[in-house]
């Protein structure tokens, strides 16, 4: 586990010090002045914009990353997929078991003074944790364990960032949602990558290989 954590240095170093500071201001301030904070800082580039980001962390794009794994290694793609599997499966046991209402729900009384993000679709239930900010925080820890250049955590670790913040701009997700989420994520994901690499099948030479590379000697 050292190990990994060492690959993973430039992304649990910054995420450390946010996960510190997400901490204080829970503490410090309730959930309604974190919530009304976060949704009076819009804009129209803002409004515009979120959607996409918040996509970053939607399955498609893990199907799409994991995809474009397999053309050049099996064993990435295997680490890619299941780790977003595993995290799903957790996060969603979670989601149901909660079964916490989201902003929609929650301020259900007071909608007329919430500013919400046209063409967005307003989910009530399954708030805790936040689903998208689990993936993207899952598959910038992979991404970052298996570049060869582990500086990479750094722009991956603030685009995770940016995806949780996209879910509570949206107003789909409290505060706590996108903290526990991320959480999960990465804690998570560091354990399945752990025990993953403790395989041996996926030192073979064959699952380093790629669709890419059949054919080529």
């Amino acid at each position: 586990m050292k190990q990994i954590l060492y690959q993973l240095r430039w992304f649990f170093i910054p995420y450390l010090i946010v996960l510190a500071a997400c901490l204080i201001i829970k503490l410090t301030y309730t959930r309604e002045e974190i919530y009304y904070a976060v949704n009076a800082m819009y804009s129209t580039w803002a409004d515009a914009a979120a959607p996409y980001i918040t996509n970053i962390g939607s399955g498609w794009t893990v199907v799409v990353i994991t995809l474009l794994l397999l053309l050049f290694s099996y064993r990435n793609a295997f680490l890619f997929a299941t780790a977003n599997m595993v995290t799903a499966l957790v996060a969603q046991a979670l989601k149901h078991y909660f079964d916490a209402p989201r902003p929609q729900l929650y301020f259900k009384d007071s909608l007329d003074k919430i500013h919400f993000v046209l063409g967005t679709e307003q989910l009530t239930l399954h708030s805790f944790p936040s689903g998208h900010t689990v993936s993207a925080f899952a598959s910038a820890i992979v991404i970052t364990y298996i570049c060869r250049n582990k500086l990479w955590g750094w722009p991956l670790f603030l685009l995770a960032c940016l995806v949780g913040y996209s879910r509570m701009y949206l107003s789909q997700h409290f505060f706590e949602d996108v903290t526990a989420g991320s959480v999960i994520g990465v804690v998570v994901t560091a354990i399945w990558l752990y025990w993953a690499e403790g395989r041996q099948f996926l030192k073979s030479e064959k699952w380093n290989s790629g669709l890419s590379k059949i054919g080529r000697k």
